[in-house]
Parts: structure tokens; sequence; C-alpha cells
């Protein structure tokens, strides 16, 4: 089973002596990989990166999720003040800059995570994008940081059975038609008729968040 194989993954690593982590962005696709997780090892930090830019529903889904499964929550966020995240002529980096802003509100705050952990059990999967499609199993990251891909080749369908069969609560924004979640100014609503990550970064020159372009060595 495939369950099965990712505990004995991480009870091997464990048994390495290898220190783990893992992220979550709380929505509800993401939720499956916390469940299981949350089978194994509740001790297992789940880090949430605060962007201060995220909806009041993903934040209230998290509060939700943790204490129904019991996780060990942390948050980080950047170091730069929302106000000073701007470019020279004044405009938030998210409507100019918008990989400058995932840098700083993402990529950085997770740092000093990853050089202080052995392995970072990421929820992506391949059937998600381009990128995400190119990584292995197990990837480098930076600070000899291993990206563990649990859920790499599992797909929509095997997503939806694993939270019907376990009764796991949708993230409240999916009645009001958003599907792929992140941080509120660069989101929106999606065509269902052509469902998966439409939804990010409307208009701009962007397909992929810093964390999976930048936080791994190919």
């Amino acid at each position: 089973m495939i369950v099965e194989a990712i505990r004995d993954s991480i009870l091997n690593y464990q048994a390495q002596g290898k220190k783990l982590f893992t992220t979550s962005s709380f929505q509800t696709h993401s939720i499956v990989l916390l469940h299981i997780l949350s089978q194994i090892d509740k001790t297992i930090p789940v880090y949430c990166i605060n962007t201060g830019y995220h909806f009041p529903e993903t934040l209230a889904y998290r509060d939700q999720i943790t204490d129904w499964l019991g996780l060990n929550l942390k948050e980080v966020s950047s170091s730069t003040p929302r106000h000073l995240q701007k470019d020279s002529q004044g405009r938030l980096l998210f409507t100019s800059d918008p990989d400058y802003c995932c840098y700083l509100n993402k990529v950085q705050p997770l740092e000093p995570v990853l050089a202080s952990h052995d392995i970072w059990i990421n929820g992506v999967r391949a059937d998600q994008s381009a990128v995400r499609k190119s990584f292995q199993i197990e990837e480098k990251a930076p600070f000899d940081t291993i990206r563990f891909h649990p859920m790499l080749d599992w797909d929509q369908r095997m997503i939806s059975k694993y939270i019907r069969e376990h009764s796991i609560p949708a993230h409240p924004l999916e009645d009001k038609g958003y599907f792929s979640i992140g941080c509120e100014p660069c989101t929106r609503k999606v065509d269902l008729e052509n469902y998966d990550r439409q939804g990010r970064w409307f208009g701009l020159n962007k397909t992929e968040c810093g964390l999976n372009t930048e936080l791994v060595k190919k």
C-alpha cells in the first residue's frame, strides 16, 4: 500500500537520526499528507509560511486542521515588513515582481528551517505542473537538505478518494470557486472546465511557487 510505503520511508529516515519537517499551504488536497503524517508521528514539525497575504479563510482552516489532527504547527514569516516590499516606483512587489515577492515571503523565511533539518517532506505532485513533473522522489535542496516527495505519483483521483474515505473537511473557499489557493492578491476563481492551477498568478509571467524553483538543486 502507498500509505504504508510513506510510513516506512519516514521511519527509516528517523532510524537514521534524520531531523524531519514538512510545510503546508493548507489547501484541501494538502491535508492528505498532513493526515498521513499525523498517523505516523504527530511531533514532526509542520511549518506554515505566513506571507501576510493569506485569505482569512485559509488561516481559520489551518487552525481547524491543526486542532483536528493534533499537528505540531510552527509559523515563519518574512523579516522584511510589508510596507518595505515595494519596487522603485512604490508598487507592492506582488504586482511588479512576484518572483521577488515570493522570495521574500516564502523562500527566505524557510531557509533557516532547511539549515536546521535534514529532510523536507514536501507534498508536491507530478500532475500539478511541468516543474513538478520533473522531480524525483528525492531531490537535493540547499543546506544539504533532502526534499522527500511522498505524494509525487499521486493523482487527483487518489487524493479525492483519500479525502472521502477519511472525511477530510474542505477549505471553505472551494465552495466559492477557488481550487488552487495561495496568497490573496495572486489567487482568483477558476474555470471548472479547465481546473488545476489556473487560479494562481493570473495575467503574470509566473506559473510556479519559488519554493519549488529556488529551493531545489537540479
